[in-house]
């Protein structure tokens, strides 16, 4: 009966939502937090050389925010930052960013990171959910506010002869469990400090520190919010889905088509617990739905690789899109539909995809089409058809098919495993 101790999470009341009705049409503004949400997260932090490397993939992928650092809890971090500024490594079209407590001495120590940063964020923080106020902090509402208005005051004083363009951040630190009265309330206290300008806007950041509603509650409290900031045209609204609950991808693409236009998260979900938003699976989704993600993916197998050496985490052989064995199926009912759609695929002029079991074409990520059908003894006709067309050039007719299938099938129970491309087309060669 443990569960009896755990309290359902509240419905957002009164709210005429209009998410449900939206449709993703553009890919959101990115920013990932590997090198600091993400390292925070591993048993063997990076080194400076690692962030580099790190750094420069995401650079290539494409993303514009990149937050580098935490640079007030790491001399790693503050180290780091100061070397891609110094040494001029940051594209003048990406704004690197640095996550910053709302304490003054720390503010100090963030802005001294990024000083002579071309393009920089400051992301500020406080945490506001009624636990952490009372029992961490042991302070009331007010104060709180007062904690996070006089951190963004000291922000910027300290930056307002910056040479750089600034753009300013502010995060609710566990929005996900903080009532959405005080975290209106909070959020335009801080909004009429930094008084955004369409050209100087400011980011609002809105977490599921801790997932623990349904997307559709998230999205309810992300639309609730949008409709309720001040100077709300000047904002770019942020999530940063945590996975505690595994549908950290669905919170944002409903958030999204709740009004948050900018995401954060990392390469694949690494973060802490069950993990971040995975920035991959979010951007092939996009892809996926013939809308341009707007970053760099068809070199996310080299991505992966890196990752996986750098960072010792493996990637889930089905993970989403880039699992090593996301495209292959053994099911002979998969792989008759998956030939005959290659085959009408080819027919065609290629303009549109449309293959069973398969969301996009392996292709785009530059994989063959070798491990898409693999063959072991609950394969088929469609599965051997496939092999030998694909890499003999041969297309067998269905009584061939049905005829080859069969010695396929003896020979792969007999070894009791798959059998490789190899071995069945020397079978092919031997009995056909």
């Amino acid at each position: 009966m443990s569960f009896k101790k755990y309290r359902q999470y509240p419905i957002v009341k009164n709210i005429v939502r209009q998410w449900p009705n939206n449709a993703i049409t553009k890919a959101p503004i990115y920013c990932s937090v590997d090198l600091r949400d993400g390292n925070q997260a591993l048993v063997n932090p990076l080194n400076i050389e690692q962030k580099l490397e790190y750094f420069n993939y995401l650079v290539k992928m494409g993303f514009k925010h990149i937050e580098v650092s935490y640079p007030s809890a790491s001399q790693t971090d503050f180290d780091f930052t100061r070397k891609i500024i110094d040494e001029n490594l940051v594209p003048d079209d990406v704004f690197i960013q640095v996550l910053i407590p709302a304490r003054k001495e720390l503010i100090q120590r963030s802005v001294e990171a990024l000083k002579g940063a071309k393009r920089a964020i400051f992301h500020l923080y406080n945490p506001t959910n009624e636990f952490q106020k009372k029992v961490v902090f042991g302070k009331n509402d007010e104060e709180i506010i007062s904690m996070a208005v006089e951190g963004m005051e000291e922000l910027k004083r300290l930056t307002a002869n910056f040479e750089g363009e600034v753009m300013y951040e502010y995060t609710p630190e566990s929005f996900s469990q903080t009532d959405l009265t005080f975290a209106i309330k909070i959020c335009n206290a801080v909004i009429d400090v930094v008084q955004p300008t369409p050209s100087k806007k400011m980011i609002i950041n809105l977490p599921n520190t801790l997932e623990a509603c349904t997307p559709n509650i998230y999205a309810d409290r992300i639309e609730w919010m949008c409709s309720n900031l001040n100077n709300r045209e000047n904002i770019f609204v942020s999530v940063h889905p945590h996975n505690d609950r595994g549908t950290a991808v669905a919170s944002a693409e409903m958030a999204i088509l709740a009004g948050a236009n900018r995401v954060e998260g990392t390469l694949f979900g690494n973060g802490e617990r069950a993990g971040n938003l995975d920035l991959v699976t979010l951007a092939f989704n996009i892809h996926s739905q013939g809308i341009d993600p707007e970053l760099k993916l068809s070199f996310i197998d080299e991505v992966k690789g890196f990752i996986e050496k750098t960072t010792q985490i493996k990637t889930h052989i089905r993970h989403p899109y880039v699992g090593d064995m996301i495209f292959t199926a053994f099911s002979g009912g998969h792989q008759d539909a998956i030939k005959k759609g290659f085959d009408f695929y080819n027919k065609t002029d290629k303009q549109e995809w449309n293959v069973p079991y398969l969301p996009i074409d392996p292709k785009d990520i530059n994989r063959n089409y070798e491990k898409v059908i693999r063959i072991n003894s609950q394969s088929g006709k469609g599965g051997v058809s496939f092999i030998i067309n694909e890499f003999l050039g041969v297309a067998m007719s269905k009584e061939e098919a049905i005829e080859f299938g069969k010695v396929i099938k003896e020979e792969s129970d007999k070894k009791g495993c798959e059998l490789t491309k190899e071995e069945i087309i020397n079978l092919y060669n031997l009995k056909m």
